[in-house]
């Protein structure tokens, strides 16, 4: 039994502790290994390919670029930021930044909980293909879309519904008739969820192991699959396609921007909750910047790199786009690279190399979006068994895949998958840019301004995103954007026009007259005070700080981008309103809006996922412009992992000073009193241009 123990931990060793005796990361490799393969999956090297192919031309990164650095960048550096200075899951971290925010926290794992179903099922059916892989001849040689078709059970073919003149009203509705369940996804189905248990069922220590091989095999692989496929004959025709070559005019659609913000906003990965829940386990004082900055462009060099893989079949294959037939993903890994692998000497070979691949780089994804949903858990209940919570989440999320190892499987993946990425991801991603810009510390605003005018600016703020998105899709686009610049401007001049003096002067030119001030306190106080607090942890030492500019990006560039992409949605889904699995979908999508307005309006719902001593973090009253207190929030922490080893009163003895109960910490901010002069004076405001 010694002899298996020692085995057992040097295969899953335990986690390191940090000081407030949460786990910890083996290394800062680790961590970024961790992101990295979240965000780096099959979409790198198949969903990426088929979108720049739709869209072939180097003016396709002018869009792509801007959104990296508009969008990516600055959304990943608030979910790493949160998670490391607040030290929790994404649920606890909103928590800390505001209570009635826990339903934005909870909605990121809620997408993470339903996406993870199916994106293993399909990797189940990438299974199929790679058992299939060692047969020859390769089965597809023939006919691709007949053995893809057998593969994820598309036959019987759905019996379509149809409309009334005009899509007024509904005919008749899609039927469909296959419902038998695939053996053989059900078993890949139950292997992939067994590589995810192992994964992750003794947490960072483990994981961070795993990740040097999710990560390091496919980019070795990824190579040489690059070097095969651009050695073929005319794959230069393909080549230069993808990067010689340029139009303009598609710069002038506006399809070219969306289609760009959607794949930098789904290839991140933002939006799922698990780069909060990993950043949780880093080292106290990380360099989150320079972290979230590794992890986007590494993400961003890999898709491209990779996508010269696809672009040498293209040429290969004698392809060109057809703007009338757009690739999609499914093709692109499932027809074309199959169709082009038979070709080539030793195609078993590279077959095995392609779908092992896929494989390992969905894998990685999949344990990612799961072990945010245990870390959810085990920050509220930290006395439970790691391995029983891993391995009750795996087998609730096994049931879930059941319904997507049918004969309409594939149906309803395209369903849910749709509508959780178009409506429930990018509204998610949009509250969190909102929320935390707007909702941080707003009592300091309503303080300083008075409720009046805090109220009128974010009606404009607001509003005006709502109006004007419905006055484009009902009237046009350039009337929209009118309309809602419009009503911000309205709402912007009411409220410097009625609020009240502050008493807190604003920083440099803003502090030049009342005016101004009123205006800085509503439109950058709140995001400008949460970079503050968070540069106390994140920004230390050698540390990049987080820029001044980075709550005006989120607030004023990504979130009115991302309530833009939202806007599509209902539209595009008036089309599919007669299918019962869009149907289905979109309501699974809207269950995540329904977590975050009811988490805000009625935030102790939710407090069951917070620990008891940490429930107070996001109401505290600390006065305009004087910072946080982090210290505090890391004594929580400290108690609250005591109570999961049961030493709180070796801690209390050891430590009195460490230990705070949670009345204490609000005992200084639950006074009305303003804090005094000399209190401002410790705590200087940055010099900043905001």
């Amino acid at each position: 039994m010694g002899v298996l123990k020692a085995v057992g931990h040097a295969f899953a060793p335990p986690p390191a502790q940090a000081e407030d005796g949460r786990d910890q990361w083996p290394s800062r490799t680790s961590f970024v290994l961790a992101c990295m393969g979240g965000c780096a999956g099959m979409g790198n090297l198949l969903r990426y390919p088929s979108v720049v192919y739709n869209n072939h031309g180097l003016q396709w990164y002018i869009p792509y670029l801007m959104c990296v650095f508009l969008i990516a960048i600055p959304v990943l550096v608030l979910e790493i930021s949160i998670g490391n200075a607040y030290r929790g899951g994404s649920v606890v971290a909103y928590n800390s930044i505001n209570h009635r925010l826990k339903g934005t926290g909870l909605a990121m794992l809620y997408i993470g909980f339903v996406v993870g179903p199916y994106f293993v099922v399909n990797l189940a059916w990438i299974m199929t293909y790679f058992r299939y892989s060692f047969q020859s001849p390769l089965p597809w040689k023939d006919d691709a879309t007949a053995f893809y078709e057998k593969v994820v059970g598309l036959n019987p073919v759905p019996k379509p519904g149809e409309f009334t003149d005009g899509n007024a009203e509904i005919a008749s509705w899609v039927q469909y008739r296959g419902t038998a369940v695939i053996g053989e996804t059900v078993g890949w189905t139950i292997f992939t969820w067994f590589l995810v248990w192992v994964s992750i069922f003794r947490g960072a220590g483990l994981t961070g192991r795993v990740v040097y091989f999710t990560m390091g095999l496919p980019i070795v692989v990824t190579i040489i699959l690059i070097g095969r496929c651009c050695s073929l004959p005319n794959a230069s025709e393909g080549v230069k396609l993808y990067f010689a070559m340029w139009r303009s005019s598609p710069l002038a659609d506006g399809r070219l921007w969306q289609t760009a913000c959607g794949q930098v906003f789904f290839s991140t990965g933002v939006g799922f909750g698990y780069f909060t829940s990993y950043a949780s386990y880093n080292q106290k004082h990380s360099n989150a910047v320079v972290d979230s900055i590794l992890v986007v462009t590494s993400n961003v060099l890999f898709e491209n790199t990779a996508a010269f893989a696809v672009f040498g079949v293209v040429g290969f294959l004698g392809m060109y786009p057809d703007p009338e037939n757009p690739v999609g993903g499914f093709s692109i890994g499932f027809l074309t690279l199959p169709a082009a692998i038979v070709e080539m000497p030793a195609p078993n070979l590279w077959a095995v190399l392609l779908f092992f691949t896929l494989m390992v780089l969905g894998y990685s994804s999949a344990f990612a979006m799961l072990d945010a949903v245990v870390t959810l858990i085990m920050d509220a209940q930290p006395k439970w068994n790691r391995t029983l919570v891993v391995t009750g989440a795996v087998l609730i999320s096994f049931a879930l895949s059941i319904p997507y190892c049918t004969q309409f499987g594939y149906y309803l993946l395209t369903g849910i998958d749709r509508w959780t990425s178009d409506v429930a991801l990018v509204f998610v991603v949009w509250a969190e840019c909102v929320c935390s810009m707007v909702v941080y510390r707003w009592q300091d605003v309503v303080e300083q301004v008075g409720m009046p005018s805090f109220a009128l600016y974010n009606f404009g703020y607001f509003g005006g995103q709502i109006i004007g998105i419905i006055i484009a899709h009902t009237v046009g686009a350039p009337w929209g954007a009118i309309a809602g610049f419009v009503i911000y401007i309205l709402g912007t001049v009411s409220s410097m026009s009625i609020g009240k003096k502050p008493d807190s002067r604003a920083p440099r030119f803003w502090g030049q007259n009342v005016f101004l001030e009123r205006f800085w306190y509503n439109a950058f106080y709140s995001g400008n005070q949460l970079r503050r607090d968070l540069n106390v942890i994140v920004g230390q030492g050698k540390n990049w700080s987080i820029p001044v500019v980075w709550s005006g990006i989120l607030r004023y560039i990504a979130a009115p981008a991302l309530a833009i992409v939202f806007g599509f949605s209902y539209p595009n889904f008036y089309k599919l309103r007669n299918d019962p699995l869009h149907v289905m979908g979109f309501g699974v999508g809207h269950i995540a809006l329904l977590i975050i307005f009811c988490g805000f309006i009625m935030p102790k719902w939710f407090d069951v996922f917070i620990p008891p001593s940490r429930r107070g973090e996001g109401n505290v009253l600390y006065g305009a412009n004087v910072a946080a207190d982090p210290e505090q929030m890391e004594k929580n922490a400290e108690l609250e992992m005591a109570r999961k080893h049961g030493q709180e009163d070796l801690l209390a003895q050891g430590h009195g000073s460490h230990v705070h109960p949670h009345n204490d910490m609000l005992s200084s901010s639950s006074s009305n009193e303003r804090p005094d002069q000399k209190v401002e004076a410790d705590v200087p405001m940055e010099k900043s241009a905001l």
